[in-house]
């Protein structure tokens, strides 16, 4: 599923905010250790390398939706998860933007705190309907 794809992806990319370029044994690790497909696998370095080319791009785009504080201030798991949801939405004509929504607040649920799921679905909902 792809849901395990972009839960894999968003793990790379919140290591990435702390250490920089992760290696690609790490990346392999997390993709075996979440018994990917080699379809999924392929989705989530699509995605991976999408936040990694276009970051100044995705930055500038969440932080003109984000009013009250710098992106610096944003909880660093629920900017990894806006990181692949926004890339979704702007470079994945496959993706409808409310699937890359939907799962967005579905991983912000999961793995951030009580209020990131409204958070990241006001932040993605500026970007759909600007």
């Amino acid at each position: 599923m792809r849901s395990d794809a972009r839960e894999s992806a968003f793990k790379i990319i919140f290591a990435e905010l702390f250490n920089g370029n992760c290696n690609d044994r790490f990346k392999a690790a997390v993709f075996k250790n979440a018994k990917l497909t080699d379809e999924e696998r392929e989705f989530a370095t699509r995605l991976i390398t999408l936040v990694e080319e276009n970051r100044e791009t995705l930055s500038e785009l969440m932080n003109a939706k984000v009013e009250r504080f710098a992106e610096y201030r944003i909880y660093p798991v629920d900017r990894a998860i806006l990181f692949v949801a926004l890339a979704e939405i702007k470079y994945c004509p496959d993706v409808p933007p409310v699937v890359a929504v939907n799962e967005a607040v579905g991983l912000a649920r999961k793995f951030s705190t009580e209020n990131s799921a409204g958070f990241v679905n006001g932040v993605l909902a500026g970007v759909i309907n600007a």
